[in-house]
């Protein structure tokens, strides 16, 4: 089970990005991440966008409400939901 917390500005997940996909797709958990297949590859941050804007449509939030908060240059990353609660992101992503 992935872990999700509360911050002030949001909330918080970690996920592990395997980029070059087939397609873009949640394929599971790995550990305490949500692992997220995406057809960008990692480079010039197109990988990052392509996350940013996968979370934003799979949420129904507005792209500038998600950010990466740690692991840019990285395949793990913790992504942050400004204005949703922990609970209410949770019942998102396991409808």
């Amino acid at each position: 089970m992935i872990s999700i917390h509360d911050t002030p500005a949001g909330a918080t997940f970690v996920v592990k990005v395997h980029p070059r996909a087939k397609t873009n797709a949640i394929t599971g958990d790995l550990g305490d991440a949500l692992r997220l297949s995406l057809t960008a590859p990692p480079v010039e941050g197109r990988a990052n966008e392509a996350c940013i804007e996968f979370f934003a449509n799979f949420l129904k939030v507005a792209p500038s409400s998600v950010t990466i908060a740690s692991g840019e240059r990285s395949r793990r990353k913790v992504i942050r939901v400004l204005g949703m609660s922990a609970a209410e992101l949770r019942s998102r992503l396991n409808p």
